[in-house]
């Protein structure tokens, strides 16, 4: 794609007369809504739960009202995810479902019901050929694959690999199956650093893999053989004893991801919304969520990803930097500058970017349109 791409943009300011939830249904009928044909098309809404006690996921009130529309323009929505490669609360459809339920996305909430896209355990899934420069085939969740037309709901947000989550990875790591995501962990192996060490066992208890022991001078010890790259111990480790092998590790997930992302929205209509709010440092995929890096900014829709992605990075980057963040000290109020690479420096998400462009997803030609 070399054309420009059209990216529509709303603030949070509101008014009597205009809420945020009529804001956002204006927002997305003019980025690209109307021109699909929902008529008895099963539209995959595919968003983010929130691990249990993350609480900077998008809120049920925006789905429900996404739904709506959906359903009055005569499509079958359903709210999807899948399952998690690490051990948590949502690494079975069953734990799924129910971390979604608590944390508002019930039927009764939203007005569709959540499919687990990979089934109860993460097998459900169709290997969607692709033949790119790294993947043959990407592993998709079944429910997602099978789906007619496709929206990502998106929280902007930093990541601790790919440097941030938009809707790229929204759609390429979040749509995989547990077989997908291993393919796409697979070059992120951790390592122990020894001397950081302190034995105390939280890594091996939180191992979903069985990969981590205990030596005799209880050290941690990782099995390579049993370790499929998912950084449950690097989120977990108190020490900084396990940590990522870097080695161009971010450049090859984030092209893989976009890889899979293609596999996901190739010859099908979709749509995307990111939310850029509550930018927290990490992933909604942890427990907890830190302080917001920068202020809230507002709501942008496209329906090309990557243009979404690079705007939604632009926009970012021009935000002063929260004094009471994890980066304010350092950089406090410090503007027109990469948030991302400040709080995760060995990332670089420009990578899965301009491989998307190149696998013909998208283009970072973009045009802000307010609304």
């Amino acid at each position: 794609m070399t054309d420009q791409s059209k990216v529509y943009f709303t603030n949070l300011r509101t008014t009597p007369n205009s809420n945020l939830l009529e804001k956002l249904e204006k927002l997305i009928r003019a980025a690209g809504f109307n021109d699909i044909d929902f008529t008895n098309k099963f539209t995959a809404l595919k968003i983010h739960f929130g691990e249990p006690g993350n609480l900077s996921y998008i809120r049920p009130n925006y789905a429900a009202q996404i739904v709506d529309m959906v359903k009055q323009a005569g499509g079958k929505p359903f709210l999807t995810d899948t399952n998690t490669l690490y051990s948590g609360k949502r690494a079975n459809a069953i734990d799924h479902i129910e971390s979604a339920t608590k944390n508002g996305f019930a039927e009764v909430v939203t007005g569709c019901p959540v499919i687990i896209a990979d089934g109860l355990k993460g097998t459900d899934q169709d290997e969607i050929e692709i033949k790119l420069e790294h993947c043959e085939h990407a592993r998709i969740g079944k429910a997602i694959s099978a789906a007619d037309i496709i929206m990502s709901i998106n929280h902007f947000k930093g990541h601790e690999m790919a440097g941030f989550g938009g809707a790229l990875k929204n759609l390429g790591m979040g749509c995989a199956s547990v077989g997908g995501k291993l393919v796409l962990h697979s070059t992120s192996k951790p390592k122990i650093h020894i001397d950081n060490c302190t034995g105390c066992n939280v890594c091996v208890k939180k191992c979903a893999h069985n990969a981590i022991k205990l030596n005799n001078d209880r050290k941690a010890v990782i099995d390579y053989h049993n370790c499929v790259g998912c950084g449950q111990c690097v989120a977990e480790c108190q020490f900084d004893a396990a940590q990522v092998v870097w080695e161009n590790a971010s450049v090859l997930m984030n092209e893989k991801v976009a890889e899979y992302a293609y596999a996901v929205i190739n010859n099908k209509p979709s749509l995307h919304i990111s939310f850029m709010t509550d930018i927290s440092p990490n992933c909604d995929c942890w427990g907890h969520n830190d302080y917001p890096i920068v202020p809230n900014i507002g709501i942008a829709a496209s329906t090309d990803p990557v243009a979404l992605d690079k705007a939604c990075a632009d926009m970012v980057s021009k935000q002063p930097v929260l004094e009471q963040s994890l980066i304010g000290e350092k950089h406090k109020h410090k503007t027109d500058c990469d948030k991302f690479a400040m709080i995760h420096p060995n990332t670089d998400w420009e990578a899965g970017i301009k491989h998307a462009v190149k696998i013909g997803l998208g283009t970072t030609n973009y045009n802000i349109i307010e609304i």
